[in-house]
């Protein structure tokens, strides 16, 4: 299959790539630090072989307000997308009496309107697969019922939008053949975590998270459709 995955730079997406390269499956990785995401790269490619992974160095935020920049990089690079994994994510943690409309945007931006842009774009490739599936990430801060971070409100209500939208594509693209699913993560020892609540300790490492990703790319969500699935080691 050819899978596109999108904050493949680092954390999650990063280890999702390296473990797939081991199940010799294409692999498009978009991120926007260029050096960081050459180095996952050619680590696929030297698990995978030549040719394994590509690099597609991209500020995805870009895709808003110029699709075509991205349409054209996408159409260099391949001819077919099978599974498409929206990783890619940004969060701030501020109280929500501090926080500024710009900020509210800028996570609603990344979170939903970079995703749902991304499907559309590789809406035409999805349809020509016999085996199409989008994954969107999202966390368990977006599952209704869920415990609640303070400080999150624009990153779950952001996320939350993505599981929505999920739901709603799932059921317009089943004419399509594409399945669209959402897995809902607890926390993980990434950097974004780190850098949103310093000293905190996840208790689910990247790598852990890559192997249970790895499983539902390949496998799992061909048994669901319009689900978003809670992946946490904790009880909502």
């Amino acid at each position: 299959m050819t899978i596109l995955i999108t904050g493949a730079s680092k954390g999650v997406g990063a280890e999702l790539a390296l473990q797939l390269a081991e199940e010799g499956q294409q692999l498009l990785l978009v991120a926007r630090n260029e050096y960081l995401l050459k180095d996952i790269a050619d680590r696929c490619n030297k698990i995978g072989g030549p040719g394994t992974a590509s690099a597609i160095a991209y500020d995805l935020a870009g895709i808003l307000e110029a699709p075509s920049v991205f349409e054209q990089l996408l159409a260099e690079h391949t001819k077919t997308i099978d599974v498409l994994v929206n990783n890619a994510g940004m969060l701030v943690n501020q109280p929500f009496h501090a926080l500024t409309t710009h900020e509210e945007r800028s996570v609603f931006s990344i979170n939903y309107f970079v995703p749902a842009q991304l499907i559309r774009i590789c809406l035409p490739y999805l349809e020509k697969s016999e085996d199409a599936s989008v994954i969107n990430i999202t966390t368990m801060g977006a599952v209704q019922g869920s415990a609640k971070f303070p400080g999150l409100s624009a990153y779950s209500s952001s996320k939350g939008a993505l599981a929505t939208l999920t739901e709603c594509l799932a059921e317009e693209f089943k004419a399509l053949n594409i399945r669209v699913n959402a897995l809902a993560f607890g926390a993980v020892q990434t950097e974004m975590l780190e850098a949103a609540f310093p000293g905190m300790e996840a208790g689910t490492s990247p790598q852990e998270m890559g192997r249970f990703c790895k499983w539902f790319v390949l496998e799992g969500w061909r048994r669901m459709n319009g689900k978003m699935l809670p992946v946490s080691d904790s009880t909502p």
